[in-house]
């Protein structure tokens, strides 16, 4: 028995991933890693009586590429004398109508498809070939993305489907490198294929492990995946102590919940959040947890609160009308003001000669005099706004915006926006000013831009 073999089924015993007698329902891309994960399992199959099937997702996203790994996973399965089941879905066109990544949208598909063919063989337990630099790539990945201590764990050893809670997920290859499964490959003489997507450098995960992480090993950490994985173990208990903690307090909502350790009084919010269906993020969280009993706009129709307990309240928000509201304001001159919903605007023109931002000041703007032109438009929100913020690289929707910076749905309709003549938003009250309209060396003339009350002076 080789050593990797060895090691394979000492996780699997030790671990608990499988008992005697298992049915095995084993995911099988065609790639190297679940070509040596279903060798390996086959392998260990007659000593433990476990009755292995074999499961293909054909993604339809490398034509005659991805028809190829399906024979071979189909050819591969018929010579171990195996069941073979298979299925294949259009992803990009699923990506498209969900507004998801094609990552997002073949992970959902492939996850749905396996869990239905688990479920029809009667199979409680699925094999998937995650490995150890998956765990690694994993943790760089959700850091980027700003995650919390659960994320920053990565893939468990065992956990429920995603799509069919009842089947188990086991991954008895995390604790093995690429590199060893792929000598595993070559010595045994496996066959497999390479997904040249892999390769491309146009998905986040792909740059993190063609870019990143070999200038990590070569400049900073030639043990980069052993640290990282003792992290992730660490991270992963103590995230594991903070959900229990969590969960014991829903359970018990006597106390307040400042007088807990803040991180689990961000996780107790995390799982009301989750368990009302409300898209969460950590500002959300933050906002919740430092302020009880304000409520706090998720989304146009919707906001949420929490008591003291910690307990999530969720409030449905009556949409008010768009108002129709609007006056013109004609730049003339070095000066002027304006009165509009109860505010006042004062603005000056001033020349250029050096390029030098002016100092920040509550309530004043700056801008390129020249790209907003001689008349502005002072109104309000209305459906289908569009704005490119200050540091963007295109517009977005306003709605998009206001729900982001979590701006009551009752108090949008009330700022007040301004927009040139040809109608481009350069401006809304209480948001960054527009990209476009942004002070730049080439700029010749500067309007100064004054927001008060209108009883201000």
């Amino acid at each position: 028995m080789s050593e990797l073999l060895q090691r394979v089924a000492g996780e699997i015993q030790n671990r608990r991933l499988l008992s005697r007698e298992n049915k095995i329902l084993v995911a099988v891309s065609g790639g190297a890693d679940s070509m040596v994960l279903l060798h390996l399992l086959n392998s260990l199959a007659q000593k433990n009586r476990w009755q292995i099937s074999v499961a293909h997702f054909n993604h339809h996203l490398r034509g005659r590429a991805s028809d190829a790994d399906e024979k071979l996973v189909r050819q591969t399965a018929k010579k171990m004398r195996l069941n073979f089941f298979s299925g294949g879905a259009d992803v990009k066109l699923l990506a498209a109508e969900s507004k998801n990544s094609i990552e997002m949208a073949a992970r959902k598909l492939r996850h749905e498809f396996l869990a239905r063919v688990a479920c029809e063989q009667k199979i409680s337990t699925l094999a998937l070939a995650h490995h150890a630099d998956d765990q690694v790539e994993l943790f760089f990945l959700r850091v980027l993305r700003g995650a919390g201590g659960e994320g920053l764990a990565g893939m468990k050893w065992k956990s429920a489907s995603p799509a069919e809670k009842t089947i188990s997920l086991i991954r008895p290859l995390l604790g093995c490198t690429k590199n060893e499964l792929l000598d595993f490959g070559r010595e045994q003489k496996i066959i497999f294929r390479d997904d040249a997507s892999n390769f491309s450098t146009d998905f986040l995960r792909n740059r993190i492990r063609h870019e990143l992480l070999p200038l990590l090993r070569k400049n900073y950490q030639p043990g980069l995946e052993k640290n990282i994985l003792r992290v992730m173990e660490i991270v992963g208990a103590e995230a594991e102590f903070v959900g229990r903690a969590a969960k014991s307090k829903i359970e018990n909502r006597k106390s307040k919940i400042e007088k807990l350790p803040v991180a689990i009084q961000r996780r107790v919010l995390q799982r009301e959040l989750a368990a009302a269906g409300v898209l969460m993020d950590f500002d959300l969280i933050e906002q919740l947890r430092r302020a009880p009993g304000k409520w706090v706009s998720v989304s146009p129709a919707i906001s949420v609160a929490r008591d003291d307990g910690g307990e999530i309240k969720l409030r449905r928000e009556t949409l008010a009308k768009f108002n129709a509201t609007e006056t013109s304001l004609t730049l003339q001159g070095r000066k002027g003001s304006a009165k509009f919903n109860g505010k006042k605007i004062h603005w000056h023109i001033s020349s250029r000669k050096k390029f030098r931002l002016p100092p920040a000041k509550i309530g004043e703007e700056f801008f390129d005099a020249d790209r907003i032109g001689g008349e502005i438009i002072l109104r309000h929100w209305r459906p289908g706004d569009r704005f490119q913020p200050i540091g963007m690289r295109s517009a977005v929707k306003l709605q998009d915006l206001f729900v982001n910076a979590k701006i009551p749905a009752a108090q949008r309709r009330n700022l007040v926006i301004a927009a040139t003549a040809t109608g481009e938003i350069f401006w809304v009250e209480g948001l960054r000013i527009g990209e476009p309209f942004k002070l730049t060396a080439a700029t010749k003339r500067q309007l100064t831009w004054k927001f008060l009350a209108a009883d201000s002076k």
